[in-house]
């Protein structure tokens, strides 16, 4: 994690990370001002912090209550040698909890992060170099050494030289990347989070069965979704982008909307029309950019080429970016390389969600299979004696599909957790499905997984599939774990050079009667692509482009931002139009205009019921706000504070519309209950002298709102990149 420090006035410091400030002082005994904690006094703060953090995973997993569980931390100082020191934990725990967990949250403040880094002894070093921000990749901890050369299964290049190649790719473009996690919890199971250190929403997860080829992994993620766009899905561009030469590719092209609203001509094909617009009610406005939000400019499509024939096919972004989400894009060390990776990806999904949606029972893989791959045993069996059964599937469906499955098992919770992986190497498969399981878990992340069911319709439902593509947690059936397999078991082999591989899986899809629509990019310096194969690689339904598609944020996110500086004219029509829109009440405000709030503000937390509720105060229709006020406690996750202040509103609103009651009999007792600050607030709202609280003025210029213009920012070098390459 990048942390950057400003020097305030006096000894006063600041410390900057992710959308967090952090200041720091000097007791007024050492010169300074003790308006805030010494450095060191956070350093010993933390690792408190981090003990009391653990004792609560551990008592949450087990529905423990930590109500009465209480937590010191005093540091013994040597007299004769101050920076030896005795950091002493002391826990006091209730009565009522068993010998068993005071044992297990004793051993759960043994795994505190900050006291493992303490004792291991973290290594400090200090340099001077020119310009921060171009140091791109000193963050990149765990890079092998330059001499060695590690070949793996399906890369064309050893990992050393990947890895090389990428960060070089990521320097070119100004992207400083961090690594900000590392696990390795059983044997020969890796996995990795990186970012960009001054973009954090731009992330990526890596998994391996070493550090070399997680990094590798990590990055490899990092540079596909940079070409695809997928790190800026669904967020607005900024009005400068809008208007610019190009919005997303400078291949793009634009199509006018029709004045009757149809589909305009050449757009898509009459293949992919079949699919997307089979009743005739898909119009053009349901396709309008969402990052642009450029109406008048009409509908971006990107050029796709149809593998069948080599013809191009304009495909508008905004069905990519509605249907597939980060589903069938990759990157490699060269096109065919990259295909194969995308190709397997989207076998993985689609032969998963058809396992998953039609109860499928799977057979198992024999043991002897199992003995020729020692080190994914060897992983496996760490996880079965951490007490978690695991169970290995072929999911090949009698060799038609390179794709294997790992399922794991948590008898403390009853729990099940099943892990696709494809690759034409049926070792790479099997081994991608154990990574995949533990990428970025620990074993009390294991404690969240779903019960399976024999809920048929709880498997089948789409939101069900979304669940698994995102993270793996959706539920499964228990007819999955019967022992009567619907096929064989199968010890397939897909496996050849990348361009073999890529042709054998292009074949697959041939077969199954598939078109396939492929798009390369590699205007950034890298092998990357995306490929579409409708009716079979989306991930959400494709009613969502008339019912729930993106683009919906244009019909908001102008006057959301301008908020304060509208007319109450235009505020009623505001709010009659998230009235009638059937939008979910609970929906935060943020997805649905494609804006990167900080989740720590109001604005950030806004819902679309706080929303219409401070428009109401706004425009003095108590009755109206009140009604909603009383849901939005009834379900209200937001912040104590936030909460405080629609309790004070709601009590205010009850006597303002009780004509037996008088505010000044009870305005006392309320600043006495919610204190003066909040009730200046609240009265202030109320009687329309203070409008939207808590909400920051900004407008289609973003002022204020730091995270999307880092976000921006952050896409503006993708941008120039792009530009740059077509000029030369």
């Amino acid at each position: 994690m990048e942390i950057k420090v400003n020097f305030l006035d006096n000894l006063r410091l600041e410390a900057k990370f992710d959308d967090f400030t952090v200041t720091a002082d000097q007791p007024i005994r050492y010169k300074g001002d003790g308006s805030a904690p010494s450095p060191f006094d956070y350093f010993l703060a933390s690792s408190a912090l981090c003990a009391a953090y653990f004792i609560k995973v551990y008592c949450k997993a087990r529905d423990i209550s930590t109500e009465n569980i209480r937590l010191s931390q005093n540091n013994i100082v040597d007299p004769e040698d101050r920076y030896n020191q005795i950091f002493q934990i002391q826990v006091e725990l209730p009565d009522d909890i068993s010998e068993k967990d005071r044992q297990g949250i004793l051993r759960s403040i043994d795994r505190c992060t900050v006291k493992k880094v303490v004792q291991t002894g973290p290594e400090f070093k200090i340099e001077t170099i020119e310009n921060l921000d171009a140091d791109a990749n000193a963050m990149l901890m765990g890079q092998p050494d330059g001499d060695s050369s590690t070949y793996i299964v399906g890369k064309d290049l050893p990992l050393e030289k990947t890895i090389e190649n990428m960060t070089a790719m990521l320097a070119d473009l100004g992207m400083k990347i961090e690594i900000s996690s590392w696990r390795n919890i059983v044997p020969n199971v890796w996995s990795l989070h990186i970012r960009d250190a001054a973009s954090p929403m731009c992330f990526t997860n890596g998994k391996g069965a070493t550090k070399e080829s997680a990094l590798c992994s990590a990055l490899g993620e990092f540079i596909e979704r940079l070409n695809n766009n997928f790190f800026y899905n669904d967020q607005f561009f900024g009005t400068e982008i809008a208007n610019a030469d190009f919005v997303h590719y400078p291949s793009e092209k634009w199509f006018e909307l029709e004045d009757d609203d149809a589909l305009p001509q050449g757009i898509l094909d009459e293949y992919t029309l079949e699919i997307y617009n089979p009743d005739d009610e898909l119009c053009g406005s349901h396709l309008i950019d969402t990052n642009s939000g450029n109406i008048e400019r009409g509908i971006c499509a990107i050029p796709y080429i149809r593998q069948s024939d080599g013809e191009t096919v304009y495909i508008p972004s905004n069905l990519i970016e509605n249907l597939f989400l980060s589903n069938g894009m990759s990157a490699g060390n060269n096109l065919q390389e990259a295909h194969v990776q995308c190709l397997s990806e989207i076998f993985e999904r689609a032969v998963k969600r058809q396992i998953i949606e039609q109860e499928i029972v799977l057979p198992e893989v024999p043991m002897s299979v199992l003995e020729k791959y020692p080190s994914i045993l060897a992983g496996i069996k760490g996880l079965e004696d951490q007490g978690f059964p695991v169970v290995v599937k072929d999911a090949s469906l009698g060799g038609q599909f390179p794709v294997m499955c790992v399922t794991l098992m948590n008898p403390r919770t009853g729990g099940v957790f099943a892990s696709f992986g494809a690759h034409p190497s049926f070792e790479v498969a099997l081994e991608r499905s154990l990574t995949e399981l533990l990428q970025g878990r620990s074993f009390e992340g294991l404690n969240d997984v779903p019960k399976p069911t024999f809920n048929s319709m709880a498997v089948s439902e789409p939101e069900n599939f979304v669940e698994h593509f995102i993270d793996s947690t959706g539920v499964i059936s228990w007819r999955f774990f019967s022992s009567n397999a619907d096929y064989d078991f199968c010890e397939w082999d897909f496996a050849g050079t990348s361009e073999q591989e890529a042709n054998a899986l292009f074949g697959i899809l041939k077969d199954m009667g598939k078109e396939v629509y492929v798009a390369e990019f590699t205007e950034l310096g890298a092998s990357a692509c995306r490929i579409l194969v409708p009716d079979y690689s989306e991930v959400y339904p494709v009613d969502d482009l008339i019912w729930d598609n993106t683009n919906k944020a244009l019909d908001y996110r102008e006057d959301i931002l301008n908020l304060h500086s509208l007319t109450d004219d235009e505020l009623v029509d505001l709010v009659n139009r998230l009235e009638e829109s059937q939008l979910d009440n609970y929906t935060d405000i943020r997805t649905l205009i494609g804006i990167v709030f900080d989740e720590n503000t109001v604005w950030g937390q806004l819902t679309i019921i706080e929303l219409k509720i401070l428009i109401f105060l706004a425009l003095g229709a108590h009755e109206e706000a009140l009604d909603l006020v009383e849901d939005f406690l009834q379900f209200n996750d937001n912040t104590v504070e936030r909460g405080l202040f629609y309790q004070a509103i709601n009590a205010v609103l009850e006597v303002e519309l009780d004509d037996d009651l008088e505010l000044e009999h009870f305005i006392v007792n309320f600043k006495r209950m919610f204190g003066e600050q909040v009730m200046e607030n609240v009265v202030g709202s109320v009687n329309g002298s203070v409008r939207f609280y808590g909400l920051t003025q900004t407008s289609m210029n973003l002022e204020g709102i730091e995270p999307h213009l880092r976000l921006i920012e952050s896409y503006k070098k993708l941008h120039q990149a792009r530009g740059n390459a077509v000029k030369v």
